[in-house]
């Protein structure tokens, strides 16, 4: 009777962190790379038709006896494997029998765990093994070796180049790979669907010239920051991959509408493309990728400067574009009224709508804003000057699902437009950074405390993110009161706040600042999040009439009195050029159930 081999196994734990409440879960064995965020829109990877086929000879077979739970179909047999949540389990069920084993084992190795330069040896060692009981290297469906980019290579990744069925490759931040090492992987993988290689600025057009003669397949491809990547590759890459739905190009500068047109020709299911930096884009890539993208849902052309209202202005007519959900249009300054106008006007579903820096808009652009209606949950306007009050407190009535706001920099915006902000009932993140007219009324307003004496126990915010940096005018009582009203705030942003950064005694629990700061910025700096949102309630509630400054009072009208110390805040806040520290995008993920994400930056 013949021994039982020994199963060499490299399993992948299946945690998963959702990145917002508000996303769904993940499945269990979903990857971590940005195109896993999305729905997968491929036939599963756990499916049984490599398997099934592995049969035993019959004298093997009738060596051992066959129990009645190894006679259930294999397809019954992968869906209760496919429950169980630790890879161990997973192991234990290949031990059981050679019928368990067989239908096992593709859900073990079908993504093999190598965050360790342990793990990855022995995942190498099984791959090149000819005489395993298994061909692991025909299992491997989704490899992920980011977690080692420090330490991966071209000598590396040599050993994955017989792993012909990889699905999804992840290599972001690798940046010792060569055009040599990617190609090595990708040529003959006519599986591939998902490729990113994100940082690799030692890739060129010959990795992409591989990709478009091996990977017809491609459903999304992220050369984020693959800086020497030039049109005759993405163009060809357009042409031969005909199915791709998601595309990042960020700050690849050598890009032109040449390519981004010919994405837009040859590629009709288009769901989501990044532009972010891509300088070189004009008004006509723009035009042809809405105008042919029936079903483009995301959009991003942030800091694209050469854009103009042109681009929008120039869509075909009576033509509305439903699938658009999200458009990001960060610092696209020569947008005006006309354009965005124009934009409403066609994509009357937009979620989530980013106008960061868009100088020149101005209340007109907010009333067209207020036609979306419901379906805006995500509306950025910081840096935007010319807004009022009288255009936020109209947004606020006709769109009352918004989750997040962001009016940094909106210096022209007092209580008022705050108050009215207030009353949305979904409101969980908002940015007032700079908004130096608003007091501690407005945050009285957020932290929904009635000023009526006879009234009822308020409501708790939802509040869960607020910056608030650079309003000079608010004090500690009035944060106080928002921190008790607002339980589940997990981040709070009060840097250049003179009653904050000059207490010792507070800024013990903050965090700390990034260490690229100078000493002028680490002075000031005053941002609390985590578990030090509850250790800074705490510590205010023991003893509150000994820690606030009496002088003072939270709806102090004198001034006056406080004119030079809100000169001192602001001449150091321009002279250590804080102006920008704390007002970045603050972008999110509320939309992951559209199928996209927001990664969140960290707050500075």
């Amino acid at each position: 009777m013949s021994h039982p081999r020994e199963l060499s196994l490299q399993t992948s734990e299946t945690t998963s962190v959702s990145s917002s409440s508000s996303s769904p879960e993940r499945a269990v064995y979903d990857d971590t790379d940005f195109f896993t965020t999305q729905r997968n829109d491929s036939q599963s990877s756990l499916g049984v038709a490599s398997l099934r086929d592995m049969t035993m000879s019959s004298s093997i077979e009738l060596e051992h006896r066959i129990s009645p739970v190894s006679r259930l179909p294999p397809e019954l047999l992968i869906s209760c494997f496919s429950k169980l949540s630790s890879s161990m389990d997973l192991r234990s069920c290949m031990l059981v029998s050679k019928t368990w084993s067989r239908n096992a084992v593709d859900l073990l190795w079908h993504r093999p765990l190598c965050n360790s330069w342990a793990n990855l040896l022995n995942v190498v060692q099984s791959v090149r093994k000819e005489d395993s009981y298994f061909p692991y290297f025909a299992l491997v469906k989704r490899l992920n070796l980011s977690n080692l980019s420090d330490q991966i290579s071209d000598g590396t990744v040599q050993p994955f180049m017989c792993c012909k069925r990889i699905e999804r490759l992840t290599l972001t931040g690798c940046t010792k790979l060569t055009d040599h090492g990617v190609v090595s992987i990708v040529n003959g993988s006519n599986s591939l669907l998902a490729l990113d290689i994100t940082g690799l600025d030692a890739v060129t057009d010959h990795t992409l010239g591989a990709v478009a003669e091996n990977c017809p397949r491609l459903q999304g491809l992220n050369i984020t920051d693959c800086s020497k990547v030039t049109d005759e590759s993405l163009v060809a890459v357009a042409q031969s991959c005909r199915h791709l739905k998601r595309l990042k190009l960020n700050n690849c500068t050598l890009i032109t509408d040449e390519s981004v047109t010919s994405v837009a020709r040859h590629c009709p299911a288009m769901l989501e493309i990044d532009l972010h930096n891509c300088r070189q884009i004009t008004d006509e890539s723009i035009t042809s990728l809405i105008s042919r993208g029936r079903q483009l849902r995301e959009l991003r052309i942030a800091h694209c400067s050469l854009i103009t209202d042109r681009a929008f202005l120039e869509l075909p007519k009576h033509l509305a574009f439903d699938s658009l959900r999200i458009l990001d249009l960060t610092a696209c300054h020569q947008l005006h009224d006309e354009a965005v106008e124009k934009i409403i006007e066609t994509s009357p579903r937009l979620r989530n709508l980013v106008l960061a820096k868009c100088k020149d808009i101005t209340d007109k652009s907010v009333h067209a804003i207020t036609r979306l209606g419901k379906n805006l949950h995500y509306i950025h306007l910081g840096h935007c000057a010319q807004i009022t009050d009288a255009a936020v407190i109209q947004l606020v009535k006709m769109c009352n699902r918004i989750r997040y706001i962001d009016l940094a920099c909106c210096h022209r915006l007092t209580d008022a437009s705050v108050k009215q902000l207030a009353t949305l009932p979904k409101l969980r993140r908002i940015g007032l950074v700079k908004c130096q007219a608003i007091t501690d009324r407005s945050i009285m307003a957020l932290a929904k405390i009635s000023n009526e004496l006879n009234a009822k126990q308020p409501t708790h915010s939802l509040l869960e993110r607020v910056h608030l940096s650079y309003c000079v005018h608010l004090t500690l009582q009035g944060i106080h009161a928002l921190l008790n009203r607002c339980p589940k705030l997990t981040h709070l942003s009060l840097t250049g706040i003179q009653g904050f950064f000059m207490r010792e005694d507070l800024t013990a629990f903050c965090r700390e600042a990034p260490p690229e700061f100078t000493e002028h910025q680490r002075n000031m700096f005053c941002v609390f999040s985590g578990p030090k949102i509850n250790q800074l309630r705490d510590y205010l509630n023991e003893d509150p009439g000994s820690i606030y400054d009496t002088e003072g009072t939270m709806y102090d009208d004198r001034e006056a009195e406080d004119g030079e110390a809100d000169q001192q805040v602001t001449g150091m806040m321009h002279a250590t050029g804080l102006g920008g520290v704390d007002d970045e995008d603050m972008n999110d993920d509320d939309e992951a159930g559209e199928g996209s994400q927001y990664g969140e930056q960290p707050d500075s």
